[in-house]
């Protein structure tokens, strides 16, 4: 078992920056992919971006591509969503997961979940 806690989220206005963090603790965090998903008002839970492992491979959604950076740091458990660019419609509230044995692309497949952060972006 692991548990996440998520900071680093806050208001800002459009095209500006924020980086999320999500502190992990319990089982080795490198045993998990790790993934960032964000919720919406009036939304489902959609994905952002995942990483692998050992961090050597990223995804992303492709709302986010090109804008959002996902890393981790495995000897301080900790992983990270660094933000550009950020638009109004970037407003949610961004969840850290973890996935034991598939790749943190789909919610229902989420293992373990943080109590997320809220992003705001105002225009």
């Amino acid at each position: 078992q692991v548990q996440l806690v998520e900071s680093g989220g806050g208001v800002v206005q459009a095209g500006g920056s924020l980086r999320l963090s999500c502190a992990a603790s319990g089982r080795t965090f490198s045993s998990y992919v790790m993934g960032w998903f964000r919720q919406a008002p009036g939304k489902e839970k959609e994905f952002v971006a995942a990483i692998s492992r050992r961090g050597g491979d990223t995804n992303y959604a492709d709302a986010v591509k090109g804008r959002f950076t996902i890393s981790r740091d495995n000897a301080k458990s900790t992983l990270y969503l660094q933000m550009n660019s950020l638009k109004p419609e970037d407003t949610a509230v961004y969840y850290c997961a973890a996935d034991i044995m598939h790749t943190a692309t789909m919610a229902r497949l989420i293992d373990y979940w943080g109590q997320g952060t809220q992003v705001t972006v105002s225009s």
